[in-house]
């Protein structure tokens, strides 16, 4: 990253903000004087050349919307497009934790991706059914935010996506106990190339009953659209939790 005077981005490269680089295959931040690293320098000024959201030109759909969104994301070359954050909150300990996974499949049921059942968020989900998620395109200077119930989809659902996974996934999808300790990284190689002996280069591979998939069924979906000034646009879909025709209306930045 390059920044230029007033902390303005104006590129792509091995150096940042007051000379924060990549040395050696690592990033280093330099230290000031008074212990700071400088972040709060760094600048983008958003919506240059860009064009707002105008209500009347986004789909009453919201669902709609999205898909077109991430289409566009797609074809602007970004790379996984469907990375999203989920956001979820014990329902013991009320802490909330946030990981990236990526969507698999939007529809007008919801928002679909897979995980293994016994991770922290499938316990969290299974103990608080409530999620959000969040995509950030940044070439795009867009975000969308989503929240909404969550629940596990049909086994047979889980199945088709599980058998469409390439080999070793599958494997690794016993291999890895997810969340839990693991004494070294040697540990689970042993594990998965244990299993790859099991199942061999034909033998089928079932899908384990702690890994399939979730959808969040939204109740709000959220666009957000960079523009000058931080006057972002901010356009706000609502529905009840039980379903219904959505509102839309325009929030404050």
């Amino acid at each position: 990253w390059v920044v230029g005077s007033g902390g303005r981005w104006l590129g792509s490269s091995r150096i940042s903000y007051w000379g924060c680089g990549r040395r050696s295959g690592r990033w280093s931040v330099p230290r000031m004087g008074d212990g700071k690293s400088g972040v709060s320098e760094w600048r983008t000024e958003y919506g240059e050349g860009r064009r707002g959201l105008i209500e009347g030109e986004m789909d009453e759909d919201p669902v709609v919307e999205f898909v077109r969104w991430l289409g566009e994301a797609k074809d602007a070359g970004l790379v996984e497009p469907n990375a999203m954050c989920l956001a979820t909150v014990g329902s013991e300990d009320k802490m909330p934790s946030a990981r990236f996974v990526l969507l698999k499949e939007v529809d007008q049921r919801g928002f679909v991706w897979f995980t293994n059942y016994q991770s922290r968020k499938g316990v969290q989900l299974e103990g608080n059914p409530r999620a959000a998620i969040a995509f950030w395109w940044g070439a795009l200077e867009r975000q969308v935010r989503v929240e909404g119930l969550v629940s596990r989809i049909s086994p047979e659902e889980s199945d088709e996506y599980f058998y469409s996974r390439p080999r070793g996934s599958r494997v690794g999808a016993w291999a890895s106990d997810q969340s839990r300790e693991v004494d070294s990284r040697e540990m689970l190689e042993v594990r998965s190339e244990e299993l790859r002996e099991k199942y061999g280069e034909e033998g089928h591979i079932p899908r384990p009953d702690h890994w399939g998939g979730y959808r969040l069924v939204p109740h709000l979906i959220e666009f957000w659209q960079g523009r000058q000034s931080r006057l972002h646009d901010r356009i706000q879909y609502l529905r009840n939790q039980s379903g219904g025709p959505w509102t839309r209306s325009r929030l404050q930045p």
